[in-house]
């Protein structure tokens, strides 16, 4: 009865976990974004951090292939798998404190010397003493006060944190590449435009030139179409340069050097925009890497207050040896021969100058810490919503200006030429109409192009994409 009374203490004792359990940080959330988008409040979930291969619904199959090239060959990805996988490391570590920890020993003497009989050894002709043993040994320290059980829970909630960053990583990745893959294309598209309009230019200061010689305009006219063809010039320069700077960029984020990475000019190409669903549900918000992240960071903080108050209590070890211990390896394993050893041991500090108390409010702050950085991480992805919300709004308002300018132009392009035709304008009037044609088209495309990629920022500030009929 005794034993198992004590047993029972033992075990009771063990069930108790000292420190505070933790309670997600209080942090208010509107009912709608400001910038036109409801959504539902939900809880935060680390395994859906990046739930959609959103990438696919632009319907891009050179898209598809890097957005994948850069999921298994990005070196920022693979550095933040291991840092997961050292996470979950460290989580199976801390478990392992919960076991008792077993041992074997076999070992065996031989010297000479007065060392006399005790302990199992034993003098032979010469003075020579030997001795041989095989033990096994156990100790365990139960988890009285909670703190291996609350050290596990902090290093749970950084595993969780840290795979939450894994998938921010991969997040950002596919979203550079798609951003970057989308500027390559409007860049093909100004390009294309601008060596149109490079060529329009060139003809035009050829008429000029002529009409100065033969004296019908005047320097001022040539100058003024001379300055139109450089800027040109000088503008299709700064295209080509920052496309070749772009797809460098995608060479990096495929795991390639840029000498090893080509991507070809598609000038025809056309932007599909991912348009939000009316009502943005917030565990899309929730499910942010970072916001995730924050907050189970704040969670690990609070676990290891609960360590830190643990050292409080007494600490109890139960050690037991058992074994064989004689003079020769002949009939060791024998009941003579067998010895043990069992026994507890309570140990309790008694003054350690405050250190302990030290170590409670250093927790209690790095958690006040961790808690507001939550916070603001939330309040971070608000502010990225909306501003992104706000972009795309107006983005499609001058979209829907631009194609409403390109559209009557076509129509003035289209009346100049019938009227070159009858004989009534001139062909320099055609060609200027066209100059005026094209710029339309070019800052329509610009702003198809900014679309796409402010609907790209947009997923990104959501954590992944969006389900259901809104995509």
């Amino acid at each position: 009865m005794r034993t198992l009374t004590a047993m029972a203490l033992l075990l009771a004792l063990a069930g108790c976990t000292v420190g505070p359990d933790y309670h997600r940080p209080e942090q208010p959330l509107p009912q709608s974004f400001k910038e036109g988008a409801a959504f539902e409040r939900a809880a935060a979930n680390p395994q859906g951090a990046l739930g959609s291969q959103w990438w696919r619904d632009y319907h891009d199959a050179t898209l598809d292939r890097l957005v994948a090239q850069a999921t298994t060959a990005n070196q920022s990805i693979i550095a933040a798998e291991a840092a997961y996988r050292l996470a979950r490391a460290q989580v199976a570590a801390s478990r392992a404190s919960l076991w008792p920890t077993l041992g074997v020993g076999v070992s065996g003497t031989r010297g000479e010397g007065d060392t006399g009989s005790s302990g199992g050894q034993a003098a032979v002709a010469g003075g020579v003493n030997q001795s041989v043993s095989a033990t096994l040994t156990a100790s365990w320290e139960p988890d009285l006060w909670g703190q291996v059980r609350r050290g596990i829970e902090s290093s749970n909630a950084l595993a969780q944190s840290s795979d939450a960053l894994l998938a921010g990583v991969r997040l950002s990745i596919a979203a550079n590449v798609a951003t970057d893959y989308f500027a390559v294309r409007q860049l093909d598209l100004d390009i294309r435009l601008l060596q149109q309009q490079q060529a329009i230019d060139q003809q035009l200061q050829t008429m000029i030139q002529a009409e100065f010689t033969q004296g019908t305009a005047t320097n001022d006219q040539l100058l003024v179409a001379q300055d139109q063809l450089t800027t040109v010039v000088a503008d299709l320069q700064g295209s080509q340069r920052s496309r070749e700077q772009y797809e460098h960029a995608l060479a990096v984020l495929v795991g390639q050097a840029p000498a090893q990475f080509t991507l070809a000019p598609q000038a025809d190409y056309t932007f599909a925009v991912l348009r939000p669903p009316l009502t943005l549900p917030s565990g899309l918000l929730q499910r942010r890497p970072d916001v995730v992240s924050a907050e189970r960071t704040a969670a690990a903080a609070n676990a290891r207050i609960g360590v830190a108050e643990a050292a409080f209590y007494p600490n109890l070890t139960l050690s037991a040896e058992g074994g064989y211990r004689g003079s020769a390896l002949g009939g060791l394993f024998s009941l003579p021969n067998r010895v043990w050893l069992l026994g507890p041991a309570l140990a309790e500090t008694i003054f350690d100058g405050g250190a302990r108390r030290a170590a409670v409010t250093e927790a209690q702050a790095t958690y006040d810490q961790d808690a507001a950085n939550y916070r603001s991480a939330v309040l971070t992805a608000l502010q990225n919503v909306e501003d992104n919300l706000s972009a795309l709004n107006h983005l499609q308002s001058q979209a829907q200006a631009y194609e409403q300018i390109f559209l009557r132009n076509q129509q003035l392009f289209g009346s100049q030429q019938a009227q070159q035709q009858a004989g009534t304008v001139s062909t320099q009037n055609v060609l200027t109409q066209q100059l005026v044609l094209l710029q339309a088209e070019q800052n329509l495309r610009d702003t198809q192009g900014q679309l796409s990629q402010g609907s790209v920022a947009l997923i990104q500030s959501l954590g992944g994409g969006w389900q259901g009929g809104g995509q």
